[in-house]
């Protein structure tokens, strides 16, 4: 196996992982992922940006099998996926440095036990010189960890961005199409990326003033239509939530399944875009996914034991670590002889800061009285919608 030119100098290492279906024990894979290097080559020097899970540092080793020696390890990241395999990379190249930020190196020795005479401490801008090759390094705190940084090589504008822009997606295919990854691309960044909105708002201007032909990730495939990417990062991250509300339930005996449908059917008849979520099937990245950009986020659910179903429990506390940029939120169900369900639920998302719109619970089978409460709560809704500004 050898590695697969991309431009001059610059080749892809990329590993893939087809059959691998849960990341970090908790994230569905259902196409897999790849966990991706790249050689830059100068005319002095070598330089390896990242490595591999360990898992798969043989496949990496048969791509460097025809490389005598390697300068300088960049390391963008400390989580082991991209920096398992540096310690291996080491023992093959010892002559090696790694380069990296002061974060990042007190990471790598903290998880990896590397010793600190083995690193080069880069600061944000400053260069690395290969021999008509450039690295220059930009700092790009918490996205997703706050040690992480992207490096630009600045005579092929070529951008590693490490989990920056990345896709949990294997794929034979060495660039990205549109239609191939923005589906899995807004679901990484659902999952990883949805909590440092703000961060990236600022790392997406600082990335401006750079001229890039190819943004190079560290999970999925490699793109060069550079203006469609960085479109999609500001929209999920920096517009304005749209007309959307995600409607997330689970119903033990029907009656909060007729709430449901009740309050879908009014807000499609008023035109919202309604995507409704059935937890009794629980996909994190597809829950995930339907936040990005809703305005709305209605809970349904039963009363278990005086409170939310547990499914409902888990899906309030998945929202509330990913903090969506929705607007208003709000609960409605059914119960036995009482329950604190909403009062639950609030305690579970103290990060979700929206509106709480109208809860509504119902003792048993919903009435005509209870129906009408659930268009009561889409009207309002339809109406909160109506000032919102343009995505």
């Amino acid at each position: 196996m050898k590695p697969v030119k991309i431009t001059e100098g610059v080749y892809s290492l990329r590993v893939n992982h087809f059959n691998r279906r849960l990341f970090d024990s908790l994230i569905p894979l259902p196409e897999g992922t790849s966990y991706n290097a790249y050689l830059v080559k100068g005319t002095e020097k070598t330089a390896l940006l990242d490595s591999a899970d360990p898992e798969k540092a043989e496949i990496l080793f048969n791509y460097l099998k025809d490389e005598k020696k390697i300068d300088y390890i960049v390391s963008h990241h400390a989580e082991q996926d991209h920096s398992g395999s540096i310690p291996l990379v080491l023992a093959r190249y010892p002559e090696a440095l790694v380069v990296t930020n002061p974060k990042c190196k007190e990471f790598l020795m903290s998880h990896l036990h590397l010793p600190a005479e083995k690193f080069i401490e880069v600061k944000d801008g400053e260069t690395l010189q290969l021999g008509g090759k450039t690295l220059e390094f930009i700092y790009t705190p918490w996205v997703h960890w706050p040690e992480t940084m992207c490096t630009y090589l600045r005579e092929e504008k070529c951008l590693f961005s490490c989990d920056f822009f990345g896709s949990h997606l294997a794929v034979s295919e060495l660039f990205s199409e549109e239609h191939m990854v923005y589906g899995p691309m807004k679901r990484y960044y659902a999952e990883i990326m949805m909590p440092f909105r703000s961060n990236i708002k600022g790392h997406l201007e600082k990335l401006a003033k750079y001229d890039i032909s190819f943004i190079m990730p560290s999970h999925g495939p490699v793109h060069k239509n550079v203006k469609f990417i960085l479109d999609i990062y500001k929209d999920w991250a920096v517009s304005a939530p749209g007309n959307k509300a995600v409607v997330a339930y689970i119903s033990m005996h029907g009656s909060t399944y007729v709430l449901v449908n009740r309050l879908v059917s009014r807000l499609q008849e008023a035109g919202v875009a309604v995507e409704k979520l059935n937890l009794d099937h629980f996909d994190e990245g597809r829950v995930a996914m339907a936040l990005v950009d809703a305005a709305t986020i209605v809970i349904g659910t039963p009363t278990v034991l005086t409170g939310p179903h547990p499914r409902v429990m888990y899906a309030a506390c998945l929202a509330n670590l990913l903090r969506p940029k929705a607007k208003f939120v709000s609960v409605i169900g059914s119960f036995g002889w009482g329950g604190r369900a909403v009062e639950t639920i609030a305690g579970l998302t103290p990060n979700l800061k929206a509106e709480v719109l109208s809860p509504v619970l119902v003792k048993g089978l919903p009435a005509a009285a209870d129906l009408a409460r659930i268009d009561a709560l889409a009207a309002l809704i339809v109406e909160k919608h109506k000032a919102l500004p343009a995505a």
